[in-house]
């Protein structure tokens, strides 16, 4: 009888912390402090900021977002201070400073984190690229006191991310060699906004597995209008990377949260490598819809699993464990047969306790 391993991918949405804007019951509270967050965000994205830009951007920060959002300053200063008191803005406009806004995070409930861990049980992966992983130790905590000493190893490097959103890996299967790409850069400017972990996995019979974690620049928020330049240089640079395999020979998998869908241009340089497979389009040719791991005014696929040839000869079947996400049977139904209409965990009662906004992909392949 053949031999299986199962592979997965999941945005965890961070394992003990999430955005204190996410963790309102009511989610309409949230979605108007978004909103707040857009107006923010178009005000500094300015060249030049006028005495009423100025003006509201101090009464959104002080006032609107207080409590749920900081500005990182990289270069110069935004804000006017008096101690840690912020007085007034002092740059005239977006050339005098850089940063950006980030969301002050609030640690997940007991439930939220048994959901999360629900979901990687469930999706029974022997390897797993775990998006927005705080650390390395978390990494161990959680698989301890959540999973049941599930994986033996696991691996996660503190990336380019200020805010600890990283890629990590859990593994039941030894580790080998691990590449970081956190310093690969164009110009001055690193390429990834957190890193692509490239982590060496040898499986029982001594197979090396070669597993790329990735986590794409976000769609969300974007600061200086080039997020999706920014992801297809990612893209790009994950191209080149597995052009240093023989894909017709060497077992690698790509994963993690691409921040954008198949058919979108930026991820394009990396979807198309040749010899490359994403595992729900090998499960689902002929219905796309099937393939959805997220949903925001739409459904679609942003997390991916992709695999080399040998991979894609050993296939078996392939899907995403969508159950920990919030109201999941309501958004389904209401969406008219687009979709199969699934129902979430029975714990899954709001947004403070759902596993993430985020399905986790998972494939299964013999050897």
């Amino acid at each position: 009888m053949p031999r299986s391993f199962r592979v997965a991918s999941f945005n965890v949405e961070n394992l003990f912390s999430r955005a204190k804007v996410f963790n309102f019951q009511d989610h309409s509270v949230g979605d108007k402090i978004l909103k707040k967050v857009d107006e923010f965000c178009v005000l500094l994205k300015k060249t030049t900021y006028t005495t009423d830009d100025k003006e509201q951007i101090l009464k959104l920060y002080k006032e609107d977002l207080n409590g749920y959002i900081e500005v990182r300053e990289d270069r110069g200063k935004l804000f006017k201070r008096r101690g840690r008191r912020v007085t007034g803005v002092k740059a005239d406009g977006l050339d005098e400073w850089d940063g950006e806004p980030e969301f002050i995070r609030a640690k997940f409930s007991k439930l939220a984190r048994e959901n999360t861990a629900r979901v990687i049980k469930d999706t029974r992966a022997d390897v797993a690229c775990i998006v927005e992983a705080e650390n390395r130790p978390t990494l161990k905590a959680f698989d301890a006191e959540l999973l049941n000493y599930r994986y033996k190893y696991e691996m996660l490097i503190d990336g380019n991310d200020r805010r600890g959103i990283d890629v990590g890996l859990y593994s039941k299967y030894p580790l080998g060699a691990v590449w970081t790409h956190m310093f690969d850069k164009e110009g001055n400017q690193a390429i990834f906004s957190r890193d692509c972990l490239e982590v060496e996995v040898f499986l029982p019979d001594g197979q090396p597995l070669y597993v790329l974690c990735n986590h794409f620049k976000s769609r969300g928020y974007d600061f200086d209008g080039r997020a999706s330049e920014k992801r297809e240089r990612q893209a790009k640079r994950v191209a080149q990377i597995l052009g240093e395999y023989d894909l017709t020979s060497d077992w690698v998998v790509v994963a993690g949260d691409f921040n954008d869908n198949p058919t979108s241009a930026p991820l394009q340089p990396l979807l198309k490598v040749q010899n490359m497979y994403d595992v729900l389009e090998l499960q689902f040719p002929a219905d796309p819809m099937k393939r959805w791991t997220y949903y925001f005014n739409q459904f679609e696929q942003i997390d991916f699993v992709l695999v080399s040839k040998p991979l894609k000869d050993r296939f078996h079947k392939a899907g995403v464990e969508r159950r920990g996400m919030h109201k999941l049977e309501k958004l389904t139904m209401s969406s008219n047969g687009l979709v199969d209409v699934e129902k979430e965990y029975e714990k899954v009662t709001h947004w403070t306790n759902a596993a993430s906004e985020h399905g986790a992909v998972w494939a299964e392949f013999e050897f």
